[in-house]
């Protein structure tokens, strides 16, 4: 199934995206299906109660046409969290922009993963919502890159599209800077859906694809697959629940295999298209903080 959040009538509800409709379940039951998380407590844990929840609620459920400009975020309450130097590409490209020669080769072939906080929710964006660039940076991209949703037992619940926009000159400049680089208004987006584990075949053997406008014309693109991750999804769970406390939603974003040339950053009103096999596509236009 590809849950989501839109615009109704009635407000923003929480449904289901199929074959070209959104079925409204907050219309069957406004309190258990008022969103992921509700329906979540209204099934508990298991998967195959949580579909079976939510195909019965589909039954009864008012269907609206699909338009993507009704597409909220598909997740209110939640963190997001990040895994670093997952891909050979992202090693490289790391390794290119920073002073601090040989970390990045290091992380990449460590036992343990790089993790970081990305955001609390607070800063992050929606379908068709903006993402920024620091006002301070003048290299900055997006990164496409598969986002796991973890209960806080750190069980898949679904997957769904992050943008992890990064500022790679504060990166670059020292790796303490992390946090700067990532971590700011507008620095990330998730969605259009989340797709529960029975629409997904393979989490690692999905086409992502990256494709960035500029006045209309396309500025850069590429396409990688997730089998080309060095870690496994498995792996990046038990790290990220290893002595943590989970929210019970916490998404991970899994890193990036897609980087732009170096002589590239993202402009002012560019518009960033990702698009994952089996999720769908994520848009959001590029605006710069001030």
């Amino acid at each position: 199934m590809k849950l989501c959040r839109f615009e109704s009538a009635n407000g923003v509800a929480f449904g289901v995206l199929k074959d070209g409709w959104l079925h409204d379940l907050t219309s069957v039951d406004p309190v258990g299906f008022r969103d992921l998380d509700g329906a979540y407590s209204k099934a508990g844990a298991e998967s195959s109660a949580l579909t079976s929840l939510l195909e019965d609620g589909m039954k009864k459920a008012k269907k609206i046409p699909y338009e993507e400009r009704l597409l909220k975020i598909p997740l209110q309450t939640m963190e997001i969290w990040a895994a670093g130097v997952t891909y050979l590409r992202s090693r490289n490209a790391r390794e290119t922009e920073t002073k601090s020669k040989g970390i990045y080769d290091y992380i990449y072939s460590a036992v343990r993963p790089e993790l970081f906080v990305k955001d609390t929710g607070l800063r992050c964006r929606g379908p068709g919502e903006e993402v920024c660039v620091r006002s301070d940076s003048n290299w900055s991209v997006p990164e496409p890159e598969l986002t796991v949703v973890f209960d806080e037992e750190a069980r898949v619940v679904g997957y769904t599209i992050g943008n992890d926009v990064s500022s790679r000159d504060i990166e670059g400049e020292n790796p303490l800077y992390l946090p700067q680089a990532k971590v700011y208004r507008g620095s990330s987006a998730i969605g259009p859906v989340i797709a529960t584990p029975d629409e997904i075949r393979d989490p690692q053997a999905l086409d992502i694809a990256m494709k960035i406008l500029r006045d209309g014309k396309v500025a850069f693109e590429g396409t990688v697959n997730t089998s080309q991750m060095k870690r496994s999804i498995q792996e990046l769970g038990e790290y990220l629940k290893r002595d943590n406390t989970l929210r019970r939603f916490t998404l991970l974003m899994t890193g990036t295999s897609i980087v732009p040339p170096d002589d590239f950053t993202l402009h002012d009103g560019d518009t960033v298209e990702i698009e994952i096999e089996g999720i769908g596509l994520l848009r959001n236009r590029a605006t710069k903080l001030r």
